[in-house]
């Protein structure tokens, strides 16, 4: 039998007025640091699953600041049926507003098949850092079908709307060496921030697997590949701690 879950996170400056967990998505308040409200999200069960439908809304009214990670990595795996599961998340981020989403990696296992959506709508000074890494099998196996897709609009304009897919059920050429190059852990960091109008990034390639890219507007998108979860962390993380203005 498939899930239809959805947990709900609204931060405003005073605290968390709604922090509503559903099925195999349960959400904890945190120990944070700084000014930041801190939220970790914690899988109550496995998902998702073949038909599973799970999404995740977080909105961050005007001035406020949140933190979002999650306890473990997610694990896309095949289900009774072979229906594609979905996982949509849906962030709002308000004026002078600031959302970090920092989850861990979303690991795609033999025989998955899952379609993962994110949608962002900031306002035009909210401040966005959001991580995304997707592992392309567990040790030793071959991967699942996955497709993702991160669209974000800032201020009503498109900010940057990416589709990636990979597995047997994407087209090929997925593995090639213009795309992964054999490699099976992949990720993107996007920093959204006003303090780039003014100062915006330099791109550049950084290594022999990652291009920094300054977006048309105040954002600067990393996108890499690495031969394992480890690496592909250490190097966004590396990225982070550089380019995150001041």
């Amino acid at each position: 039998m498939s899930i239809r879950a959805t947990a709900r996170i609204v931060a405003t400056r005073d605290g968390l007025p709604v922090l509503d967990g559903d099925g195999p998505l349960a959400v904890r308040r945190t120990r944070a640091a700084g000014p930041y409200q801190r939220v970790t999200v914690v899988g109550a069960m496995s998902a998702p699953l073949g038909g599973d439908r799970l999404a995740i809304e977080a909105e961050v009214r005007d001035g406020a600041r949140l933190d979002v990670d999650s306890a473990a990595a997610t694990i896309a795996l095949p289900g009774r049926t072979r229906e594609q599961a979905h996982y949509d998340v849906r962030l709002a981020v308000g004026d002078d507003a600031e959302l970090r989403w920092l989850p861990e990696q979303l690991i795609s296992a033999r025989g998955s098949d899952l379609r993962m959506r994110t949608q962002v709508e900031l306002a035009a000074t909210a401040r966005l850092v959001l991580r995304e890494e997707q592992i392309l099998g567990r040790y030793g196996e071959e991967p699942g079908t996955l497709t993702t897709r991160l669209t974000v609009h800032r201020a009503g304009r498109p900010l940057l709307d990416q589709e990636l897919a990979y597995g047997p059920g994407a087209s090929g050429g997925w593995d090639g060496g213009a795309v992964l190059g054999g490699h099976r852990a992949v990720g993107q960091l996007l920093i959204v921030d006003p303090a780039f109008t003014d100062k915006p990034a330099e791109p550049r390639l950084i290594g022999e697997t990652a291009a920094l890219t300054p977006l048309a507007g105040p954002a600067v998108l990393l996108t890499a590949v690495a031969p394992d979860a480890r690496q592909l962390r250490l190097l966004l993380d590396e990225v982070l701690e550089a380019e995150l203005p001041v």
